[in-house]
């Protein structure tokens, strides 16, 4: 019914206008007595086979939405009663700030992807952190960043805000240096500046009382030698995981119009599948399975969820597919996984 008749009326309109009707609709169904009921009812998997310890955190299931669909934190717990075992807030920045200017979100249906240019756009770490203490069970984590403004000398700062900021209402933090819309962001990826920034974070974590796990979400158009870089930048922090991968700038082998294609932004969806695998694959066999990788990009169907986790990866999220299959998708996949 999504596909065939929803899908194609809401791609008649303008994407982010869309997201932003989307987000109303759920949280108006979700105001209807017994209707939060009703969808996890229809849409929940507890099979125990579900179910994955890491990171010293239950997960439900393996299934969990990315960070951009709710930025601010605002539909976690609706959003979670479509049966994604784990919610990713984000990307958070310590002052509020509006993105790049519009159009910033475009489709490629031909390719069943989307291109996107928000920059960070939020409405701070302090308004998310005030919802989250509402949370009443779902499993979230937190993406955090820097603000545009902020130089990259000075990143650090902004990174610990937010994460002293989200600290006693987020399971875990993932650090995002790889998203192509906020300028120079991705030069902290090299070596020495990722490093320094994560000696930082995980310093400052373990002086907790009980620390949080730190994950890194790294970009899919890494070379060998900087994926070898990785590698060696978590044995060296000993942070917990990876997530792989955020959007990429390549633009090969696309179908849809050149307008489109020219677009500048992060490119995610079914474009991103094979890539995204390959990374996960690299990193697993490269470092003989040292860390947990959450893998992401392209992921649509059932088989894709089994082939990244053929690849290497612990868990996985979407974004993209959730939009282009629609919410039953979640439920296909955590009964594909449970058999």
């Amino acid at each position: 019914m999504y596909k065939r008749l929803i899908r194609p009326i809401l791609f008649l309109f303008n994407p982010e206008q869309v997201h932003y009707f989307s987000f109303s609709a759920i949280r108006i169904v979700h105001r209807i007595p017994f209707a939060a009921a009703l969808i996890r009812l229809l849409y929940t998997n507890k099979s125990p086979a579900l179910s994955r310890d890491l990171f010293g955190l239950r997960f439900p299931n393996p299934i969990g939405l990315a960070a951009g669909f709710d930025k601010d934190a605002k539909l976690y717990k609706e959003l979670a009663n479509f049966g994604f075992g784990f919610i990713e807030i984000g990307t958070i920045t310590p002052k509020p700030q509006e993105g790049n200017p519009k159009p910033r979100l475009f489709r490629l249906p031909k390719d069943s992807g989307i291109i996107n240019r928000m920059g960070f756009n939020n409405e701070g770490v302090t308004a998310a952190a005030k919802r989250l203490k509402a949370n009443n069970g779902v499993l979230v984590g937190g993406n955090i960043g820097k603000n545009k403004t902020t130089p990259n000398e000075d990143a650090a700062s902004d990174y610990l805000i937010c994460f002293d900021a989200l600290f006693d209402v987020v399971d875990y933090f993932v650090v995002n240096v790889s998203s192509p819309n906020t300028p120079n962001l991705r030069d902290l990826q090299e070596k020495e500046p990722l490093t320094k920034l994560l000696v930082t974070l995980q310093e400052h974590n373990n002086k907790k009382q009980k620390r949080k796990p730190i994950l890194l979400k790294i970009a899919p158009d890494l070379s060998e030698s900087q994926l070898d870089d990785i590698i060696d930048i978590v044995a060296r922090t000993n942070i917990d995981g990876v997530i792989a991968t955020n959007t990429t700038l390549s633009r090969a082998d696309l179908k849809s119009q050149q307008s489109v294609i020219e677009q500048k932004g992060g490119l995610s969806g079914k474009p991103l599948a094979a890539r995204s695998t390959e990374v996960i694959r690299y990193l697993h066999t490269k470092s003989n399975a040292a860390f947990p990788i959450i893998g992401v990009g392209g992921i649509h169907t059932p088989e894709d969820v089994h082939e990244k986790i053929a690849a290497g990866a612990s868990l996985v999220q979407l974004y993209t597919g959730f939009v282009y299959e629609g919410p039953a998708v979640v439920s296909r996949m955590n009964k594909s996984l449970a058999k």
